[in-house]
């Protein structure tokens, strides 16, 4: 079992020493609660991928993608197209 040393904060050592009081945990128990529940919770969280992220950025005018990464080729020669059609 590995041993670890923490610096916390007044307000977080408050806390800390509330929720001690009320469970009637171990500091230790409360901590490893802490752990397991911010563990889940990003586990729970949707995962979105980088393109999904850069979409909804707001790049101004003209900095929009026109499509993810994966298809640059294809979109690229078919916007080529759209401004040189004739």
């Amino acid at each position: 079992m590995a041993s670890r040393t923490v610096r916390l904060d007044e307000s977080t050592e408050e806390l800390l020493e509330e929720l001690v009081r009320r469970t009637g945990m171990s500091v230790s128990s409360v901590l490893k609660s802490g752990v397991a529940a911010l563990h889940q919770q990003l586990a729970d969280r949707p995962r979105r991928s980088a393109w999904e992220i850069y979409q909804k950025l707001d790049l101004g005018p003209g900095g929009y993608a026109i499509a993810p990464a994966r298809d640059a080729k294809r979109a690229v020669a078919t916007e080529i197209r759209k401004k040189f059609q004739r």
